[in-house]
């Protein structure tokens, strides 16, 4: 590969670190290259690029963004796994192949938001629901105040015709 072309790929890397929201990198030795299709697969389904990117050029591209925190974890074979869209999409998919018990696929770090991450925090990342749950869940929260207050609007008039009733039921009683 000659200079021109590393300087394109570095430039291209440099703007794709600059819009990604999140960015992940990880160990593949030893993965076979069924799983490294799977995993491709999945992280293709979840909108993450997942790349293999020399460790130098990948240190050129992150300077003057906030993933140059992670040039201490440049070292060996390096995946880079960039989320434009949904981090705790592309962190669910990553830590399940790094959970496979031969060992094969093993994270190293990441940058969230500018923050470094890691293997505990994006595991922590990946536990958490999707942004289609949390939506949900925040949307039902913000409905549950009108919804129990129209229950009690609801419940004022039937109370005040219990209540005449058991006054016109006593007075027929006497």
């Amino acid at each position: 590969m000659n200079k021109e072309n590393k300087q394109q790929q570095v430039a291209q890397m440099h703007d794709k670190l600059k819009q990604a929201k999140a960015v992940f990198l990880a160990d593949f030795r030893g993965m076979t290259v069924g799983k490294a299709t799977t995993l491709r697969n999945e992280l293709r389904a979840a909108s993450v690029e997942y790349k293999v990117f020399k460790n130098t050029l990948f240190d050129l591209a992150a300077q003057d963004t906030d993933m140059t925190c992670l040039a201490p974890y440049l070292a060996g074979p390096t995946a880079v796994a960039i989320s434009y869209d949904d981090p705790v999409g592309a962190a669910k998919v990553l830590s399940k192949f790094a959970k496979d018990p031969q060992g094969a696929f093993v994270l190293k770090a990441g940058v969230l938001s500018g923050k470094l991450l890691d293997v505990a925090q994006i595991q922590a990342l990946a536990d958490l629901p999707s942004r289609e749950v949390l939506l949900a869940k925040m949307l039902g929260s913000m409905q549950a105040p009108a919804t129990n207050f129209v229950g009690v609007l609801a419940a004022l008039p039937g109370s005040l015709v219990r209540v005449l009733d058991a006054i016109r039921v006593q007075k027929a009683g006497n």
